[in-house]
């Protein structure tokens, strides 16, 4: 095909039909694109956005920042205190600066701290007080563990029909293979 050929007008009607429409879908792109960068620039004009709407905007401004201050929790708070009254004022203390930081940490209402703080003292000193069942559960297993083993190497024993010699030198073996021979054992 020619230069000559390929610049000249079609004259099948099928092509030249096909080639109108591709023309008027790229007319209709071309508008829709003059339509969309038109609709992003108004979205991103927060100016022009101010301009039309100063009351909703500036609402929406002090509606933020009541949110981002604690406006919500100041509010409750003040409410909670007129009907039911301020809470005790903590006491004033003495106590060293972290101390004084984790009492702060529980709260404004005194008796509330109060009470917590009593409570967990309470657990501490009964926790302190456990302390005898921890030394019977150390002396009986210090006592209890050698004792079992002592007990399980006999039903081994009549179970299996071993003599106790037979089990010790088993129970020798499988040191040995553990954790290397034992003191007094012979090397070679």
């Amino acid at each position: 095909m020619t230069d000559a050929q390929a610049a000249a007008p079609p004259t099948d009607p099928a092509t030249i039909a096909a080639l109108a429409e591709v023309a008027a879908a790229r007319g209709a792109l071309e508008d829709e694109l003059v339509r969309l960068e038109a609709t992003a620039r108004a979205a991103v004009d927060v100016r022009a956005k101010v301009r039309r709407n100063p009351g909703k905007t500036a609402a929406a401004v002090g509606g933020t920042a009541f949110v981002v201050l604690g406006g919500p929790r100041r509010v409750f708070r003040g409410v909670r205190h007129r009907v039911f009254g301020a809470p005790d004022p903590l006491p004033a203390s003495l106590l060293p600066e972290q101390v004084e930081k984790a009492v702060r940490a529980l709260g404004d209402d005194g008796a509330k701290v109060r009470g917590s703080l009593e409570r967990e003292f309470a657990a501490f000193v009964d926790t302190n007080r456990k302390g005898d069942s921890r030394f019977m559960r150390r002396l009986l297993l210090t006592g209890g563990v050698p004792f079992a083993t002592e007990a399980s190497r006999l039903l081994l024993k009549r179970l299996f029909g071993g003599s106790p010699e037979d089990v010790a030198s088993r129970e020798e073996q499988i040191r040995a293979r553990r954790h290397g021979p034992g003191p007094g054992a012979p090397t070679g």
